[in-house]
This record gives C-alpha cells, sequence and structure tokens, in this order.
C-alpha cells in the first residue's frame, strides 16, 4: 500500500480507481521527486503513471508524526496533486490538450498559485494544459468526472 493514501479522502479515493481503471499506474517517491522538494507530482505520460511524492509533501507540509496533529497541510498538498497528475492524465487522453471543461479559467487560479504554475510552465512548456491542472487542483469531483468522460 502506499503511504499518501492515508492522506486522501473517499472521493480521491475513487479517483485512483479511475486511474487504474484507465491502464495508468501510480507509484511513489521515485528518483523525479529528489529533483526538487518543492514538487508533489509527475506525470510520466510515456510510461501511463502518476508519482506523488509524499516525502517532498510531508516536508511542505510540516508533517508530524503525533496523533494529535491532523496534518491538514500534508494532505491538502499530497491531494492537490493527485488531482493536478490526473487532469494531466486526462489531457493526454484528450489528444494532449487541456480539456476546456472550466471556461474563464485564467479568472479561476488562486493569486498563490501563480509561482508554483510558472515552475510547472519551465517543466512542461505547456501555459494552458499546466493552468487547467492547477485549476483542478481543488475540484476533485469534476477531476473524477472528466477522467470518466475523456478515459474510460
Amino acid at each position: 500500500m502506499f503511504e499518501f493514501i492515508l492522506f486522501i479522502n473517499k472521493i480521491d479515493k475513487e479517483i485512483i480507481e479511475l486511474i487504474n481503471k484507465s491502464n495508468h499506474s501510480i507509484e511513489e517517491n521515485t528518483d523525479l521527486c529528489l529533483i526538487d522538494e518543492k514538487f508533489v507530482g509527475f506525470y510520466k505520460k510515456r510510461e501511463k503513471a502518476i508519482v506523488i511524492c509524499t516525502e517532498n509533501a510531508k516536508k511542505l507540509g510540516g508533517y508530524r508524526e503525533d496523533k494529535r496533529y491532523d496534518n491538514h497541510k500534508t494532505s491538502l498538498y499530497i491531494k492537490r496533486a493527485l488531482r493536478h497528475e490526473t487532469t494531466h492524465l486526462v489531457q493526454y487522453c484528450n489528444n494532449n490538450k487541456p480539456t476546456g471543461v472550466i471556461k474563464n479559467i485564467e479568472d479561476k487560479i488562486h493569486v498563490g498559485k501563480l509561482k508554483a504554475l510558472k515552475n510547472s510552465v519551465r517543466i512542461s512548456g505547456n501555459y494552458e494544459k499546466e493552468l487547467e491542472a492547477y485549476v483542478m487542483e481543488d475540484k476533485p469531483r469534476k477531476v473524477r468526472e472528466i477522467i470518466k468522460s475523456y478515459c474510460l
């Protein structure tokens, strides 16, 4: 079992089932995660795999082993990474293009995500796809809907 499962909720577990049904796999804490601690997830389209960097999420989120501490920030990093990378998986199913499911998308991105967006665009080279993935991070039901529509 993957450690990151401990940090996600029911709808994100459904997303994982859909990822598996779409003939993709999930990996955790691979060498890709060592590129930089600020990265919490990756989508490897050639390998058809999503990577979740749980150790990076724990560092960024200030994870504590103490059972009295809920580790909300770590959980948030992991859930957002899963949804973000699943959006890239869906884009792959959509002929490697954004789905366009969010209208007026530029208005929907939280200002706090703009720096992360810039860093991701530097790696992927595609602003539209990254913008859509960042907006979808906080829309688990929408992510579940689009993976069903585009990949199954």
